[in-house]
């Protein structure tokens, strides 16, 4: 786990840059509308289209923006000049230059080369593009480092799928010119997941000037060829790697050869074929162009969605770039585009091309550094290869020089050779005593730090045991004062405890007693409880037989009532017929008054008695209900009483 988040960490993403020149005079004269808009603060590039009369933005975001009033200098100062650092510090480095044919590509490259030479004090013209620029910033630095360095440079183009060396000597570069003669440059392997291009010329120089004037040739021999779209356009991908070889002492003394790789890179122009006005052997040549760009696009396409096949070797272009993309190269695109609306499908593919590449992740490496004498046996070995060359060469197709050139060559190459050799004994006889001093050296300096770590050491130890022993009287004395303070804790915990085991065995007895008490309640709590309960039945049932009494009584009073009403109505009738007869005895008794007086006397007193006994009859049944009545009202009273005093 811990290593493959080491290897995202060093994984960095491509740079994308965006440029968009100016308008053009035929843009200006046919007065094309604008539909790129440029943010360089946000760095924000704005499409702006009409879709079904509807307008509609389209916003891009890249790492900067340079829009058509940028100049060549503020781009090379901010995009380019960390990159040339980086490569003068052992990284190999790639800047490509992308976009439609006629969006200013070679300008941005090259700018105005031809002037390059001729400035005041050395300085580049204002037009200059980022590989003059490069070359001066990288021969300035070294010769301000004061370094001992080499740089060699190559220029090779990529036409119709061949390779050609645009620095080969005149007469070769001719007879390149001859279709039949033509024998393109094969494209190699190195083994380190790179690839090289195999007889590649490879020229020394020891100036900006010279550079200038390799680019001057090699960009002369470029196909270029007039299309609707550019009136010079390049036809061709061609490719600028400037190897430097910079010469370090390490602090042992030993000298390591680091080593740095620019790759300038200027694309040939996509484009729309009917558009560029391209027939015949153009449309095939313009066709060519569209596939190894096509394929590019897939290669691209391929790693930002982690395909698991990369389609590098579909074409020599992304071939010769393996290494930039998805490699260990730190990379640069700079997508070039143009403003006007004529340009707009070729521009959003542009946009979206450089949008997809920003995601692709590289993981930089320094490259390696060698001693000197490695470097000079590879030398050795390439010279042996060169010779093997050269001699198949001349065996197979019987090339003949003149004797003189070849003596004089072979005299100069034995020369080389014996000083070559003389270096290299010089050279061993250097190392071997160096070697030997600093062996006797180290060996000095391993007994000098010996005695110093044992003198140290011995120091140490009786610093340490004189604060040991310091230490060791201070435990002591606190030893001893802990010692006495435990004596009277233990004795005053002995005196503490015994008090506690008095004072647990009265709480014990305390505790029981209260547990016999806590007992004795609960039984009378229970007594309470089923004597409530008794109680409660008792007044339940004292309740219902006081309700039928009650309504017994009721029941009695109110057949008494209407036994009295029924005497009492009884009484009254007897009395009216005793009216009654009294009217109808009244006459007779008048007639007869005097004669049945003493008999009517009689009656009326036994009428009399009769009604006193009914009367003292009545009276004596009242009161004795009066009396039931009481009583039942004590004994209610008394019942409401005790379950009241109950509750």
């Amino acid at each position: 786990m811990s290593s493959s988040r080491s290897e995202k960490e060093k994984a960095v993403n491509v740079q994308v840059l965006l440029r968009c020149r100016p308008f053009n005079e035929d843009e200006l004269r046919s007065n094309a509308p604008q539909v790129v808009t440029c943010n360089e603060l946000q760095r924000e590039v704005a499409i702006s289209q009409n879709i079904a009369g509807k307008q509609i933005d389209r916003v891009f975001t890249f790492d900067k923006v340079f829009g058509p009033s940028a100049k060549q200098q503020d781009l090379y100062d901010q995009a380019v000049v960390p990159i040339v650092n980086e490569v003068l510090e052992g990284f190999n480095c790639t800047i490509f230059a992308y976009g439609q044919t006629g969006t200013g590509k070679t300008y941005t490259m090259e700018g105005e080369c031809k002037r390059s030479k001729s400035g005041p004090k050395g300085q580049l013209p204002p037009d200059a593009g980022v590989i003059p620029r490069a070359v001066k910033q990288i021969f300035d630095t070294l010769e301000s480092q004061n370094a001992e360095y080499s740089v060699k440079v190559t220029f090779l183009e990529l036409y119709n799928e061949e390779i050609t060396d645009l620095l080969a000597p005149e007469e070769l570069s001719k007879a390149a010119l001859e279709e039949k003669q033509k024998k393109p440059l094969p494209l190699m392997e190195d083994g380190k997941g790179g690839v090289l291009v195999r007889g590649l010329e490879e020229e020394i120089v020891t100036s900006a000037g010279e550079i200038f004037t390799l680019l001057e040739r090699g960009s002369a021999k470029r196909r270029t060829a007039e299309t609707l779209l550019n009136k010079q356009s390049s036809r061709s991908h061609s490719l600028f790697s400037i190897t430097i070889h910079i010469k370090e002492a390490t602090p042992e003394g030993e000298e390591l050869i680091k080593c740095g790789k620019l790759n300038l890179v200027d694309l040939a122009g996509s484009e729309n074929i009917s558009r560029s006005g391209a027939r015949e052997g153009r449309a095939r040549e313009a066709g060519e162009i569209n596939k190894s760009l096509l394929t590019l696009g897939r290669v691209i396409t391929a790693l930002v969605e982690h395909l698991g096949h990369i389609p590098y070797r579909d074409s020599k272009l992304t071939r010769l770039l393996r290494d930039s993309l998805g490699g260990r190269t730190k990379t640069c695109i700079i997508a070039t585009v143009s403003p006007s609306v004529y340009c707009l499908e070729e521009t959003l593919s542009t946009l979206d091309y450089a949008h997809r590449a920003k995601n692709i992740k590289n993981r930089p490496e320094v490259n390696q550094k060698m001693m000197k004498s490695t470097l000079i046996k590879d030398l050795y070995g390439e010279i042996d290869r060169l010779k093997a060359e050269v001699y198949a060469a001349r065996e197979k197709v019987g090339v003949y020089i003149p004797k003189e050139r070849y003596y004089q060559e072979e005299s100069e190459r034995k020369a080389m050779a014996d000083q070559i050799e003389q270096m290299n004994v010089t050279l061993e006889t250097n190392q071997k005593q160096r070697d030997d001093l600093q062996e006797k050296y180290n060996t000095r300096l391993q007994q000098c730090s010996d005695l110093s770590k044992k003198l140290e050491a011995t120091e140490e130890s009786l610093e340490y045991t004189s604060q040991l022993l310091a230490t060791t009287k201070e435990d002591l004395k606190q030893c001893q004062y802990t010692l006495k303070e435990k004596d009277f804790i233990i004795s005053e915990q002995k005196k503490a405890e015994n008090a506690l085991v008095q004072q647990a065995c009265a709480l014990q007895s305390d505790l029981e007693k209260s547990m016999h008490d806590n007992a004795s309640l609960h039984s009378k709590i229970d007594r309470e409880d089923k004597l409530n309960t008794a109680n409660r039945s008792i007044v339940n049932n004292f309740q219902a037989d006081l309700v039928g009494k009650i309504n017994a009584l009721c029941d009695t009073v109110v057949s008494f009532m209407s036994r009295q009403k029924e005497q009492l109505k009884y009484v009254e009738d007897l009395c009216q017929s005793c009216l009654q007869f009294y009217d109808k005895s009244l006459m007779e008794l008048k007639k007869k008054v005097l004669a049945s007086r003493a008999l009517y006397i009689s009656h009326i007193d036994t009428v009399q008695n009769v009604v006193r006994l009914h009367k003292a009859s009545i009276n004596g049944s009242l009161e004795e209900m009066s009396t039931l009545a009481a009583s039942n009202y004590c004994a209610l009273e008394e019942v409401s009483s005790h379950f009241s005093l109950s509750e």
